[in-house]
């Protein structure tokens, strides 16, 4: 496999490999570390790449267990989930201000979320993964997948009502 070969094959997934980086790690600059150096074990595999079914699906396992592994290392006792994807709305600043304000209090009540749910959640609703995909990402089985996203959905769904009904969190 040659570099353009390469390339075709990879950048069709980098960024999501990036997202889910930053997912699960604390901030922008770990997650394009975690990025670039995943990008360079694949290139260092890449002849081997073919021999998967899906690169992408393998290239988002790596990201997952060298991510698990960065937070679970000393060095990176610090790091906190965080996630920033998404888009404002061109609207009045009051809306604007509110809008960011929702969108911050999600990130919050996801940042809550046992571990597995934080996952699943991203892969599914942000990355848009279909279920059979995340299954295999996550070894779980489709029940289960299910099950768990519909908790972290439900807990975050309580938690925005109680906030926008009280003013409190």
């Amino acid at each position: 496999m040659n570099q353009s070969d390469f390339l075709e094959v990879v950048l069709p997934f980098k960024d999501k490999v990036f997202r889910l980086a930053k997912r699960l790690l604390v901030s922008k600059e770990e997650a394009e570390d975690a990025t670039q150096e995943l990008l360079f074990k694949l290139w260092r595999n890449k002849e081997r790449l073919t021999e998967y079914r899906s690169a992408e699906a393998f290239a988002m396992t790596m990201t997952k267990n060298y991510c698990y592994d960065r937070l679970k290392s000393k060095q990176a006792s610090n790091l906190t989930l965080v996630h920033s994807n998404y888009q404002e709305k061109d609207t009045s600043l009051d809306k604007k201000v509110e809008y960011k304000d929702t969108v911050n209090l999600v990130h919050q009540l996801i940042e809550k979320l046992p571990q597995q749910q934080k996952l699943i959640i991203q892969l599914r609703d942000i990355e848009e993964y279909e279920f059979d995909e995340i299954c295999k990402l996550m070894d779980m089985k489709p029940n289960a997948v299910r099950v768990a996203l519909s908790r972290a959905r439900k807990t975050i769904r309580q938690k925005l009502i109680k906030q926008h009904k009280y003013g409190v969190g």
